[in-house]
C-alpha cells in the first residue's frame, strides 16, 4: 500500500497481482471514516462501580408532604427511625429483648449496611437487657415493600422451585402443602371472644388459650429474627377509604411477599408515608414446624389468631393461600362490629351503576358469571356491604389454575403475565410454557394477580348498593329450578345453607350426588353466628331494595347419570334477565317441597326446563329425589335452631319456615 501524497492511499497492483486497485479517500467535513459511537468512558473503577451505577436510587418512602408531630415538622432522617421503630416493635421478643437491630436493605448490599445499621443501632435499646440472645447481636435486613421486579430476583436467587415462565408470570411451589390446613386454624378464646364468637358443632373456630398463642408467637418470631433478610408488606385491606384496615405482614420468603403484594391493596409512596403502627400483623414463619408437644397442638402445622393481640401466627405451612383466608377471616370479625356486612361473593357493575352480588361454592360457576365484558368487575372474592355501598377487600385475585385456557377463560389467561404468582403449576423444562392440565403436584394450582390484570376492573373498587343477591348452586341431583326469586326469608335461609351438589369422581364410575353445605357460602371463614351474618344481609337487601335470586347450573332432567347439565347459555340468558330487570315482570308459580318462586317463560331459554319436574321422565324418581334434597337441608340446618337473634325467637323460627315443608 503506497501514498500519493494527497491523503489517497492505493493498493499496488504489481505487488499482488490478481487483486483489483481499491481507494479509499478522507473527506473534509469529518475525521473519520465510518459513523462515530464511541462515548467517554465510565468514571467506575471496578465492576462493583459499574454496577451500582445501573440501578437509580429511588425512595418511595420519601415524603409527598412532610409528616408533622405537634405540629413540628418531622426531619426524613428521624422518619425512617420510626419507621424502623415500628417494624422492630413487630418482630419484638416477648421474653428476651425489646427488638432486633432491623436495617433496610439486602445484605447483599454490604456498603449500604454499616452506616444506616450504627445510626439506627441504639435507637431501639434504651437499657441494657439482661436475658440477651444471639438474634440480638446482629442486624435483620428488611426488605420493605419491595417491587415485583425485586421480589423476582429475591426469589430466583435464594428459593428452590422459583422460575419465570414463558409469559412472564413466576411459578414457585408452597411446599408440602398445597391447600389451607383449616382443622389446624385456631382462635384465641378470652372474655372477648368467648361471647361474640361462633363455638362448638359447626363452627370453623377452634379454640386455644392466650398462653399457647404466645408460645408459637415466640416461635415465629425467634425463627424469623434468626434470618439474615425478612420480607415486610405494609399494605391496606378495604377499598372504602372509611374502613380500611392496615396490614403488616412479617415473611421469610419473596414468594410470600410478591403474593401478598398482588392480593392486598398497595399503597401509594403518600400513604405508606403515613402507615404507622398496623391494625393487624401477619407473622408467616410457615417453613418452621410448631412444636405438636405444645398444648392444642395436633400436627406440626399452627395458624393461629389473636383478635386482641391483632396478630396471626403460622408455623408448618407455607401455602400462601392461609395468609389471604386469615385477613379474611378477621374482616368477618372487624366489619361485623361496625355494622358492616364481609361476603365471599363476587360482585360487579353494569354500565347503568346496577351492582350485583353473587354467591357460590367451588363448581358452581361464580367466576364465570361474575365475569362479564358487559359489566364491571368490582371484585372477584371478597366485599364488604357497608352504609355507603359494596367495596372489594382485597387489591387482587386468586383464581384456580387447573384446566386453564385462553378460550374458556381469556381473562385470566391474559391476566397472567410478570407480576403474576403461578403456585404449583408445571411447565415444560425448556420453553417454559405451563402446561395447566397437569396436577403431577397438585389439582389446586393457583395465579394470584393485581385486580388492574383485569381489563374491566373498575378502580377503585367500590359501587352502589346491591340491587341483585345471586345464590348459586350446582344440584347433581337435578330437581332445583334454573332460577327462582326468593323472599327476605328464603335468601337468609338458602345463605345460611350454602348448598351445592357435586359427583365424586371414582375410578368404579358413576357414585350418587354429594351434597355439601358451607354456611354463608364460606363457612371456613366466618367468625361469628351465621344467622348474623344473613340477619344483616336481609335487612340491608330491605333498606336497599335489592332482590334475591336462587340460580341452578347443575343438571335438569335427573340426577347426574340421567339428566343433563344446564346449559351455560341458558343461565347467563337468566343472569342476564336478572340484571336488566326482565325478570321481575316474569309471571311466577310456586313449586312443591321448596316453595319456590319460579317464572313460567324467560326469553331465551325453553319454558319446560323452568320447572325440573317438566324435564324428568319418571316423576316419581323427581318427587323422591326432591323430598331426599329437602331432607338433607333440614338435616344440615339443625346446627342452627338453636340460635336466638335478639331478645326472642321470632326470626330464626321465620327462616325455619322459609326452608323444605313436607
Amino acid at each position: 500500500m503506497v501514498s500519493n501524497g494527497n491523503g489517497e492511499f492505493s493498493f499496488d497492483s504489481k505487488r499482488r497481482s490478481g487483486l483489483p486497485k481499491i481507494q479509499t479517500q478522507k473527506t473534509d467535513d469529518d475525521n473519520v471514516v465510518c459513523h462515530d459511537d464511541s462515548a467517554t468512558p465510565v468514571k467506575a473503577q471496578t465492576l462493583d462501580e459499574l454496577h451500582s451505577l445501573q440501578k437509580k436510587k429511588s425512595a418511595p418512602t420519601t415524603p409527598i408532604k412532610s409528616p408533622h408531630v405537634f405540629g413540628v415538622a418531622v426531619s426524613e432522617e428521624e422518619r425512617q427511625k420510626q419507621q424502623l421503630q415500628s417494624i422492630s416493635a413487630s418482630l419484638a421478643s416477648l421474653t428476651r429483648e425489646t427488638g432486633p437491630k432491623v436495617v433496610k436493605g439486602d445484605p447483599a448490599r454490604q456498603a449500604e449496611t454499616p452506616k444506616v445499621a450504627q445510626s439506627h443501632a441504639t435507637h431501639y435499646h434504651h437499657a441494657p437487657t439482661l436475658n440477651i440472645s444471639d438474634s440480638a447481636l446482629k442486624f435483620t435486613h428488611i426488605l420493605y415493600n419491595l417491587s415485583p421486579a425485586e421480589l423476582y430476583e429475591q426469589a430466583i436467587k435464594y428459593e428452590k422451585g422459583s422460575f419465570i415462565t414463558s409469559s412472564g408470570a413466576l411459578a414457585t411451589l408452597s411446599g408440602a402443602k398445597t391447600g389451607r390446613s383449616p382443622r389446624d386454624k385456631r382462635v384465641v378464646r378470652d372474655e372477648t371472644t368467648e361471647k361474640d364468637l361462633w363455638w362448638g358443632k359447626g363452627s370453623p373456630n377452634i379454640e386455644m388459650d392466650e398462653q399457647t398463642f404466645l408460645i408459637n408467637r415466640e416461635r415465629a418470631v425467634d425463627y424469623l429474627c434468626s434470618l439474615e433478610e425478612v420480607y415486610v408488606n405494609d399494605q391496606f385491606l378495604n377499598w372504602d377509604p372509611n374502613n380500611r384496615i392496615k396490614v403488616r405482614i412479617v415473611s421469610a420468603r419473596a414468594y410470600h411477599s410478591l403474593f401478598m403484594h398482588n392480593m392486598c391493596i398497595r399503597p401509594t409512596a403518600e400513604e405508606l408515608e403515613e402507615f404507622g403502627t398496623p391494625d393487624f400483623t401477619i407473622y408467616n414463619a410457615g417453613q418452621f414446624p410448631c412444636n405438636r408437644y405444645t398444648h392444642y397442638m395436633t400436627s406440626s402445622t399452627s395458624i393461629d389468631v389473636n383478635l386482641a393481640r391483632k396478630e396471626m401466627v403460622i408455623l408448618g405451612t407455607q401455602y400462601a393461600g392461609e395468609m389471604k383466608k386469615g385477613l379474611f377471616s378477621l374482616m368477618h370479625y372487624l366489619m361485623p362490629m361496625r355494622q358492616i356486612l364481609s361476603l365471599h361473593s363476587g360482585c360487579n357493575m353494569g354500565k347503568e351503576g346496577d351492582v350485583a352480588l353473587f354467591f357460590g361454592l367451588s363448581g358452581t360457576g361464580k367466576t364465570t358469571l361474575s365475569t362479564d365484558h358487559n359489566r364491571y368487575l368490582i371484585g372477584d372474592d371478597e366485599h364488604c356491604w357497608s352504609g355507603h355501598g359494596v367495596s372489594n377487600i382485597e387489591g387482587g385475585c386468586y383464581a384456580k389454575c387447573i384446566d386453564l385456557s385462553r378460550e374458556k377463560e381469556p381473562d385470566i389467561w391474559n391476566a397472567i403475565k410478570f407480576g403474576t404468582v403461578l403456585e404449583n403449576v408445571v411447565f415444560e423444562e425448556h420453553t417454559r410454557e405451563v402446561d395447566y392440565a397437569d396436577k403431577s403436584v397438585t389439582e389446586n394450582t393457583r395465579a394470584a394477580y393485581p385486580i388492574e390484570y383485569i381489563p374491566n376492573a373498575k378502580i377503585p373498587c367500590v359501587g352502589p348498593h346491591p340491587k341483585n343477591v345471586i345464590l348459586l348452586a350446582c344440584d347433581a341431583f337435578g330437581v332445583l329450578p334454573p332460577v327462582s326469586k326468593l323472599n327476605l326469608a328464603q335468601t337468609m335461609y338458602h345463605f345460611i345453607s350454602g348448598y351445592t351438589a357435586l359427583v365424586a369422581g371414582t375410578e368404579d364410575g358413576i357414585k350418587e350426588p354429594t351434597a355439601t353445605f358451607s354456611a354463608c357460602f364460606g363457612a371456613a371463614f366466618i367468625m361469628l353466628h351465621p344467622t348474623k351474618y344473613a340477619a344483616m344481609l336481609a335487612e340491608k337487601m330491605k333498606k336497599h331494595g335489592a332482590t334475591g335470586w336462587l340460580v341452578n347450573t347443575g343438571w335438569s332432567g335427573g340426577s347426574y347419570g340421567s339428566g343433563r347439565r344446564i346449559k351455560l347459555a341458558y343461565t347467563r340468558k337468566i343472569i342476564d334477565a336478572i340484571h336488566s330487570g326482565a325478570l321481575l315482570n316474569a309471571n311466577y308459580k310456586k313449586t312443591e317441597v321448596f316453595g319456590l318462586e319460579i317464572p313460567t317463560e324467560l326469553e331465551g331459554v325453553p319454558s319446560e326446563i323452568l320447572d325440573p319436574m317438566n324435564t324428568w321422565p319418571d316423576k316419581k324418581a323427581h318427587k323422591d329425589t326432591l323430598l331426599k334434597l329437602g331432607g338433607l337441608f333440614r338435616k344440615n340446618f339443625e346446627v342452627f335452631t338453636n340460635y336466638k337473634i335478639g331478645t326472642d325467637n321470632n326470626l330464626t323460627e321465620e327462616i325455619l319456615a322459609a326452608g323444605p315443608n313436607f
